[in-house]
C-alpha cells in the first residue's frame, strides 16, 4: 500500500478499534486500500499469514460489528470514496465503498433522482457500512432498505477473489443470487469495493406532521390506523414519554401538556397527493385521540420538527452514560403489546426504558439506560434486554430489524435462528473463509 496507507501509530489504532457501541480494541495496523485489486493483495497474504481482517467503514454501527477483537488489520475503505457515475437515463448510480451516504444523496438529487435509504447515522456512515449491515432508516415503510437497491456489486471474497453480482439491468434472474446473500452479511463474508445502486426520481413535495398525545396507546393506535388505512408514509416516526423528556431536557422545546407520546410523519409525492395524504393523517391522528397536530409550513419549520427526532440519541446518551440500544422488530399489529410489555420490564428490573423509531413498520429502538458504575445496575439492564428479547419473540418479532448481530446479540442468536439454520450458515462462512480470516467473532459465538 506504501507506507503513506498503512500505519501502526497508536493514535491510527485508537481511531480504528472502536464503533458506536463503544467497545473497543486495537488492530495492529490500519490499512487504507484504493481498489480490488489493493483489497485482494490484502486478503491473500492475511490468509497465507493467518492473519485477522476487519473491514470498517465510519465506525457507526450499533453492533460491533467493525471492532478489531482479535487485532490484527483494520482495512478503512477511506480512499475509495468516488461517485463514479450517475445514470439519469437508467436511474442508476455506481459507486466505491467508501463514499459517504449523506454526499452520495446530495450528489443524486442535484440530477433531480432520489435514494431513500436513509440510517439516522447518514452525515457520516459510507456506501460499504450500509451494503454490509443492509441499513435501513427512516424511510423504509415505503421504500424499503438498501437491500431493495442493489443491482450490481463488486467484492473480494475472504481467500482473496475478486467477484461481481448482478447485472446492471433492473432485472435478472441468472444463478443463485449471491449479492442478496452478501449485502447484510457484516463483513464477515465479503469486503464490498463498489456497487451499482438503482435511484428513483426525486419526489415532487414532502409535507410533514407532528401529532402528541397524552397516552402511548393512542399514538400506537394512530400509526397502526394510518397504515391500515391505505396511506404509505414517507416515514412514521414514534417517541414515547422518556425519550421526550429526555429530548426536552438536552433540546428544550414546546410541547403540550401532558404529552406521553409524539408521532412524526411525512407523506411524498406530488404536490396535490402529498398535500391530501398529510391531511388524512393529521385526520387519523386526531380520530385517534391526538392533543395537537403541527403542519409546518415551508421545509425550515419541517426540519426544526425533525431536529427533535434526530435529537433523541444524544438526549438519552446525556441523560445516562451507561445505555443499551436494542433495535427489535415486532409486527405493526403488536406494537401495542410490546409498548406495555416493555413498561413491565423497566418496572419489575427497575431500569428507565426509553423508546422510539419506526412506527410504521414496528422497528422501534429500545434502550435500556443505566448507571456505567453501578454494577448491579448494570447487571438489572442486561437482564431487562434479555427479558425484552424474549417478550418480542412470543410476539413474533425479530431482536434486530437493521443494526445486525454483531458481538453485541451473538449470544442471542440461536432465540431466534434455527439449529439446522445456523448450521446451514456456519458451513456457507466455512466454505468462503476456511481460515476464518475475515472479521472473525462477528455474529456466532465460536
Amino acid at each position: 500500500m506504501g507506507r503513506e496507507n498503512a500505519s501502526c501509530a497508536l493514535e491510527d489504532r485508537i481511531c480504528h478499534g472502536y464503533d458506536a457501541t463503544k467497545a473497543s480494541a486495537l488492530p495492529e495496523v490500519v490499512i487504507k486500500p484504493a481498489s480490488a485489486e489493493e483489497v485482494s493483495r490484502i486478503l491473500l497474504l492475511a490468509n497465507e499469514r493467518l492473519i485477522p481482517v476487519y473491514p470498517r467503514g465510519a465506525g457507526s454501527g450499533l453492533t460491533g460489528g467493525a471492532i478489531p477483537l482479535a487485532g490484527g488489520i483494520v482495512l478503512d475503505s477511506a480512499r475509495m470514496n468516488r461517485i463514479l457515475s450517475v445514470d439519469r437515463t437508467n436511474m442508476t448510480a455506481t459507486v466505491e465503498a467508501g463514499v459517504v451516504l449523506s454526499d452520495f444523496q446530495s450528489a443524486v438529487e442535484r440530477r433531480g433522482l432520489f435514494y431513500p435509504p436513509d440510517p439516522a447515522s447518514s452525515e457520516f456512515c459510507t456506501i460499504g457500512g450500509n451494503l454490509a449491515e443492509c441499513a435501513g432508516g427512516l424511510r423504509c415503510i415505503k421504500y424499503g432498505v438498501t437491500r431493495d437497491y442493489v443491482l450490481s456489486t463488486e467484492a473480494v471474497l475472504p481467500m482473496g477473489e475478486v467477484i461481481h453480482t448482478g447485472s446492471q439491468t433492473m432485472k435478472s434472474v441468472v444463478g443463485y443470487d449471491l449479492g442478496r446473500l452478501l449485502v447484510g452479511s457484516e463483513g464477515t463474508l465479503c469486503i464490498f469495493t463498489r456497487a451499482t445502486l438503482r435511484l428513483l426520481p426525486l419526489p415532487e413535495s414532502v409535507r410533514t406532521l407532528m401529532a402528541y398525545f397524552d397516552q402511548i396507546g393512542d399514538a400506537v393506535r394512530a400509526a397502526t390506523a394510518i397504515v391500515s388505512g391505505g396511506i404509505i408514509p414517507r416515514t412514521l416516526e414514534i417517541m414515547d414519554e422518556m425519550t421526550i423528556r429526555c429530548i426536552q431536557n438536552y433540546k428544550p422545546f414546546a410541547i403540550p401538556a401532558h404529552t406521553k407520546a409524539i408521532i412524526l410523519a411525512e407523506s411524498d409525492g406530488p404536490e396535490s397527493s402529498a398535500s391530501r395524504e398529510a391531511a388524512r393523517m393529521a385526520e387519523i391522528c386526531g380520530a385517534a385521540g391526538a392533543t395537537q397536530v403541527e403542519a409546518p409550513r415551508d421545509t425550515a419549520e419541517a426540519n426544526l420538527l425533525w431536529e427533535i427526532r434526530r435529537a433523541a440519541s444524544p438526549a438519552l446518551y446525556s441523560l445516562s452514560p451507561g445505555k443499551l440500544n436494542e433495535d427489535v422488530c415486532v409486527p405493526r399489529s403488536r406494537m401495542l403489546e410490546l409498548f406495555d410489555g416493555i413498561s413491565g420490564i423497566s418496572r419489575r428490573q427497575e431500569v428507565a426504558i426509553a423508546c422510539f423509531g419506526h412506527a410504521g413498520d414496528g422497528n422501534i429502538h429500545v434502550n435500556v439506560l443505566y448507571d456505567s458504575e453501578d454494577e448491579s445496575e448494570r447487571s438489572r439492564a442486561d437482564r431487562a434486554v434479555e427479558d425484552i428479547f424474549r417478550h418480542v419473540l412470543d410476539l413474533g418479532g425479530s431482536i434486530s430489524g437493521e443494526h445486525g448481530i454483531g458481538t453485541a446479540k451473538a449470544k442471542f442468536l440461536s432465540w431466534e435462528v434455527g439449529e439446522k439454520e445456523i448450521a446451514l450458515m456456519r458451513g456457507i462462512k466455512r466454505l468462503l473463509d476456511p481460515n476464518n480470516i475475515l472479521n472473525p467473532g462477528k455474529i456466532f459465538i465460536d
